[in-house]
């Protein structure tokens, strides 16, 4: 990466902690990392540091030269993200392991200025992407992770973590999409800098899985005749909801959730297969596919 493109992140980076008073930082010391281990323990619920990030696994990543870094606002510390190096097909990359916000904090540009520091931190090292994962029924962090960063949805990974036990994934089978932030893709960019998030336009898109209450409603034509439909069926388009608030739904009605997880990873993994993509989310949480590559 160029010296200017990195010195353009960091501005960018700035500029959006500023907006919304919070100092990031990366953490080194064993009481600041104790103190982001707490805080990812408080929000995954979990019952102990190490169900997470213990603070020694912390250490080890900070001293080692991978990201550890945290968001202070008035001296608190209101959200962490934590990642370490990796390399596929492409080259290098960054992959952000976690990134949590105190729940208080979301929604108020917390995660989005631990991002814009990561994509700088990471510029500044040449390297030029940063990957992770996430639930694809959390429909906010999809919105996030698509619209307002600008990443891409590169896989769907059914079970990728197996079971888990902290208390928002406890119960539930752990399917993930991975996303890939190019970091000096000109949309990233223009996105970092503060141009408007693009809306997804669906108004043409055939519904595969809709929403009716606490229940999917999965819609003709399925995942199972993908490969079998004529080009002159074949929609162009399709949309997939997702639970509105699929964590809520997992306590009240789990069966209802596993309804969903199985719903929605029929309807992504088979249309992906079929030669679709994840196109972006709508801003009700549907994700809307279209065929053919970006």
């Amino acid at each position: 990466m160029t010296a200017p493109a990195a010195a353009a992140a960091w501005s960018a980076a700035a500029e959006a902690a500023d907006r919304v008073g919070v100092k990031v930082v990366e953490l080194s010391s064993i009481a600041e990392l104790d103190e982001c281990s707490a805080l990812l323990q408080r929000v995954w619920r979990a019952g102990h540091p190490a169900e997470i990030a213990s603070p020694s696994i912390l250490r080890t990543y900070a001293h080692s030269g991978n990201y550890v870094a945290g968001a202070y606002r008035a001296g608190v510390l209101a959200g962490a993200a934590v990642g370490f190096f990796g390399r596929d097909e492409r080259g290098p990359h960054l992959h952000s392991h976690l990134a949590g916000v105190e729940r208080g904090g979301l929604g108020q540009g917390v995660g989005r200025a631990l991002k814009l520091h990561q994509r700088a931190w990471t510029l500044a090292r040449d390297v030029g992407e940063v990957h992770w994962t996430y639930d694809p029924l959390i429909g906010r962090n999809a919105y996030f992770n698509l619209q307002k960063l600008g990443a891409e949805a590169a896989e769907y990974l059914p079970g990728f973590y197996g079971r888990m036990t902290d208390g928002i994934n406890s119960g539930d089978l752990t399917d993930r999409i991975l996303v890939v932030w190019r970091l000096a893709d000109p949309r990233v960019a223009a996105l970092a800098g503060g141009a408007p998030n693009d809306d997804v336009d669906a108004s043409a898109a055939a519904p595969l899985v809709s929403r009716d209450g606490d229940e999917p409603v999965v819609h003709e034509p399925g995942p199972a005749e993908a490969e079998t439909e004529t080009e002159a069926v074949r929609p162009p388009a399709l949309t997939v909801a997702v639970p509105a608030d699929i964590e809520a739904l997992r306590g009240r009605d789990p069966a209802a959730a596993l309804r969903w997880r199985h719903a929605v990873r029929d309807a992504l993994m088979g249309r992906l297969s079929a030669g679709y993509r994840i196109a972006g989310v709508c801003r009700d949480d549907r994700y809307l596919l279209s065929e053919g590559a970006r």
